[in-house]
């Protein structure tokens, strides 16, 4: 039960830190759901590392 909630809440902050540290100050032009997929999968992936960078760039204001 912990595990799945930990797990959900992992996911939403990766995916919020790809959009942040990644996609930030980009136009992207997507049809489909590619582009979601691919935030999801990299911030599944990439989560560990890109969270605490966009919880840096939330304080600093950058």
């Amino acid at each position: 039960m912990i595990v799945g909630i930990l797990f959900i809440v992992y996911s939403i902050a990766g995916y919020w830190a790809v959009g942040r540290v990644i996609y930030a100050n980009k136009v992207v032009i997507y049809s489909g759901t590619y582009f979601y997929a691919k935030k999801i999968v990299l911030g599944l992936c990439l989560g560990w590392i890109l969270i605490p960078i966009a919880i840096i760039k939330t304080i600093l204001g950058r």
